[in-house]
């Protein structure tokens, strides 16, 4: 598939603090020959990836526990990398700055992953 091809070698920062969804999402990019970045489970750890560089993209689940991930995405934003929010409320739960990011309804299959990843990398340029 020329999508997948695509993503060979794409660096994806994954921030989810739930191990299990995380897990799926590392098997699921491994798949795709993506090169996962973390995964952080917290916010502060996520910013410090961030920081380090070495990341092309990011996927993001919008809360951490209690703690909203927007100021990893305002610091993403700021870098120029393009980021996908997980979640399972849709974009209902993101700010009108991140309303144009794409949304990966939990739960996700792959090729819905892949597909939002390929809208990922064209961001790039």
């Amino acid at each position: 598939m020329t999508e997948t091809a695509d993503l060979k070698g794409l660096r994806v920062l994954v921030v989810e603090d739930e191990m299990m969804v995380s897990m799926l999402i590392e098997d699921m990019l491994s798949d795709l020959g993506c090169v996962v970045v973390g995964p952080a489970a917290r916010l502060d750890e996520a910013m410090e990836l961030a920081q380090a560089g070495g990341i092309d993209c990011a996927v993001l689940d919008v809360n951490l526990g209690s703690q909203p991930i927007f100021p990893l995405a305002d610091l993403l934003r700021e870098q120029g990398h393009p980021m996908a929010f997980a979640t399972g409320y849709g974009d209902a739960g993101l700010r009108a700055v991140d309303q144009g990011c794409p949304v990966l309804q939990k739960p996700f299959r792959e090729g819905d992953l892949a597909r939002v990843l390929a809208e990922l990398r064209a961001a790039l340029g």
